[in-house]
Parts: structure tokens; sequence; C-alpha cells
């Protein structure tokens, strides 16, 4: 945990973005895996990590707006727990570790809830992402299940999204650490990234490395030669050369901030000439974007600059033609990347994006867009300092996709389908880092992993 008086401004910050009524945070619970006592790993909710930053499973965070106090409830383990987990501390300890003065059992919960005798306070909470918190809360103040989502509290959201999406420093120095592990996930697997092997246990290798750095990936791992299909989590491929490997893994530090980074690697650790080709396209897009992302800029912009590198790149191959700020306009070069450039990136691996991604990577200036690629934009937002966003840039060759824009004429006077069509058995490059909004500009956090064609064979090869 940081130190409680992190915990402590948190709360205070929020009560007064909120003004009045009572917030309720509620933890995670444990989840069954296959029967009730043999459980999943418990992670946290990241709000209640945010305000309150204990790991126990069962806690509910209070905050409350009108009498300025805050609350931490549970009950307390008795002797049946004990036996199978050993001495843990009570919950008003738990409080007082993260500077909450007042502590109570579930019963305590329900009568706070019920206005202790008076009238019912005014309840805020925020969407609940889990069936099981989603239940809890329609028992604790008396809604139905089927409603929990409509008496939601948008303020909250808001709220909590204005506050979360700035960076302190104490949580650079987190998502620094988390980074600092996925670069040893990254290098050891290119070295491992050879003929014969398997995407299973370069997969196993990095799962592995992550829990070296006292934490579990921050989201299941993308490691596949068919980097066509962008979320490709099979893993029983045989690594061929001629096959392009892309590995896009992260893992979350013991206090769940998280890193998320991409590496695409030619199998057997040397680029040919199609290979080198089409990953310089990625990578100077993914530099382009670099160089755009500053303040006051809108992250929609950073996506539309970076996505005019990959049309000129096609079209230098004769993969489009026209003019490039037409091509960008009309869409075309998204059927090589039909997603967004990034996301935000912080407790979750996409940040706050249990509030709606309509809350956290847009606002009242900047809306989604409804083009095919760019309305897959997570974070289209003007940038602040202290965000911290991914710039990941790729090109796919999607079969299925090229085959239905080429019957359905799609974008046909900027595509040579003909040209195309040479490509549809190449598969796919995503180039991934995490960066934070400067000042001035930006900077990759963590240290540098190797990205360069010259970097990337220079390690698989040594």
């Amino acid at each position: 945990m940081f130190k409680k008086e992190t915990y402590i401004a948190r709360r205070q910050q929020l009560r007064k973005e909120m003004g009045h009524g009572i917030i309720i945070i509620p933890g995670n619970h444990e989840a069954p895996c296959n029967y009730k006592d043999n459980t999943y790993w418990f992670r946290q909710d990241s709000t209640f990590l945010y305000f309150f930053g204990l790991q126990r499973e069962d806690l509910v965070g209070v905050i409350d707006c009108d009498n300025g106090k805050d609350y931490i409830f549970a009950n307390d383990y008795d002797i049946d727990d004990i036996i199978w987990t050993g001495p843990l501390p009570s919950v008003a300890e738990l409080a007082a570790q993260v500077g909450v003065e007042n502590s109570g059992d579930m019963a305590a919960l329900r009568r706070l809830l019920a206005g202790n005798g008076g009238a019912r306070p005014c309840a805020h909470f925020l969407p609940p992402y889990r069936a099981d918190i989603r239940a809890d809360l329609a028992d604790w103040l008396g809604i139905s299940y089927s409603a929990v989502d409509s008496y939601a509290s948008l303020p909250l959201v808001l709220a909590c999204v204005k506050q979360r999406m700035i960076k302190s420093d104490e949580e650079i120095e987190e998502i620094e650490r988390a980074i600092a592990t996925a670069y040893n996930m990254h290098v050891g697997a290119m070295k491992l990234a050879m003929p014969g092997r398997y995407e299973y246990e370069l997969a196993g290798f990095m799962e592995g490395e992550a829990w070296k750095g006292n934490g579990p990936v921050s989201f299941p791992i993308i490691m596949t030669v068919h980097g066509e299909t962008l979320h490709n989590h099979g893993h029983n491929n045989r690594l061929e050369v001629g096959r392009m490997l892309v590995m896009d893994a992260g893992c979350e530090t013991p206090m769940n901030y998280c890193s998320d980074i991409t590496r695409s690697v030619p199998v057997g650790g040397r680029f040919d000439d199609r290979q080198r080709t089409i990953y310089e396209i990625v990578l100077n897009a993914n530099l382009e974007a670099q160089r755009q992302t500053r303040p006051g800029v809108t992250y929609k912009e950073v996506h539309t600059a970076a996505s005019r590198v990959l049309a000129q790149g096609y079209k230098d191959l004769g993969i489009l033609r026209g003019n490039v700020d037409d091509i960008v306009a009309a869409g075309a070069h998204s059927l090589l990347m039909p997603h967004g450039l990034g996301h935000m990136m912080g407790l979750d691996v996409h940040d706050m994006e249990n509030y709606g991604q309509i809350n956290v990577g847009y606002d009242t200036e900047t809306r989604p867009s409804e083009q095919f690629g760019l309305g897959s934009l997570r974070c289209g937002r003007r940038l602040q300092p202290g965000f911290v966003i991914t710039d990941e840039p790729g090109c796919y060759f999607i079969p299925a996709l090229i085959d239905k824009w080429q019957a359905e004429g799609t974008c046909r006077d900027f595509i040579n389908f003909d040209e195309l069509n040479k490509w549809r058995d190449f598969g796919g490059i995503r180039i991934e880092d995490d960066i934070l909004v400067t000042t001035d500009g930006c900077r990759v956090l963590g240290k540098p992993i190797p990205k360069t064609v010259a970097e990337i064979e220079e390690v698989m090869n040594s």
C-alpha cells in the first residue's frame, strides 16, 4: 500500500467533489472456480484499491460526504476461517492502516444504509460489473436486481474518472515497476521465439516472469503466429520460420498497477524483406504517435496522425492509392488496422473502463466516431499531463475482412485488392508502448524494451 495519508487525501478529494450523500464502494468477493472453496486468484476491485488500498475480500468502503466520516465494513474472521488462513488482522486494524477510524460488521453497514433509525441517506454507487456485487447492492438498498444499474450514480462515475485519470508520481513509479517486469517477460520470450517451439512454451515463460515480479499477468497473454486475429488467446501453434509472432502481455505489481506491452518478432530471429517492410511502417506510426502526444491535443488527433503514416506506407507498397488525407478520411487504411491507437492504463490495464468507456475515453467535447476502425478508439479525449495511455498501432491482413470489403466494394477507389491479396497470408504486427503525457510532450515509461529491427535481431541472436 501507499502511506495512509495518500488514501485519506483521495477520499477527501472525492468527498469534496461529490458534496453530499454517502458513497458506497464495495470490494470484491472471492469467485469460485469449480466449487465454493476452490477459488480463482483474488483480484480486488480497482476503485476500492484506489480509495481504500486493502486487499482482503468481502470489504465495503463508505465515504460519508455529509458527516465527513469514512467507514470499512466486513465481518471479522472466526476460528473456522483462521484454521485455514492463520491469524489475520481484524477489520478495525485493517481500517486503521488506511486512515479509516470507523469500522463495523455487515449488520452495521445495513443499519447505516437504512438511516440508523432516521431518514435513509442518499446513496451513490458505481455501476457494478459483477453479478454478486449487483446482488449485494440490491439487497442493501432494497431495490430490484434488474434495476440496480439504473440507480448507479453518473456524478460519482465522472468524479472518479476526473480524479483517477491524472496519475501521481507514486502511481507512475508503480506502473514503471510493472514495466520492469514486462521487460523481462518480453526480452526472455524473444530469445525463446525459435522454430520448433510452441506458443504455449513462451506464454508459460511470460507468466512465470510475471509471478517472479510478485504479481499476475494483467490480462490473458496474447501469444500467436496468427497476429491477424487481434486477441488470439490460443497458444497451440508451432513456431516456424517465416511467421511473425505477436506477443501482447503485461503484468501487475503487488499493488495491482499494470503494464501492457506488445512486441512482434520474426520466428528464428531474422526479419525477411516482407516482414521488415511491414514492421517498419508500423514502427514509424508508433513513433509518430509519440511525437504528436502532448497536452492540449486529442488522442483522436494522434490516432489520425499515426493513421496517415500507415496509409503512406501502404500507398508506397501499392496496396492503397490516392491522396493520403483522403484515404484516412474515408477510413480505407482501417482495413489493416480495425482498432484504435490506445487506451488509458493504471490500476486496470484498460483503466476505469468498468465506469463505461464513453465516460473515460471521451467527454462532452470529444465523442466517438462511427467510422470503422476509428470507432474502436478507446481513448479520444484531449490529453492532460498525468495521463498514462498506450500507443499501439498495428497492421493485420485479415482474409475474411479483405474478402468482405472486396465483395462489397468498400473503399474500392483507395484499395488495390490485386496487390493487397498478395499479402493475405502475412499475419499481423502490433507494437505497443505505455506512455506518460508530460507538461510539454510525453515519455515512454520504463526501461526501453527492444523495438527496432536491429535491436530485436540483436536480442534474439545473442
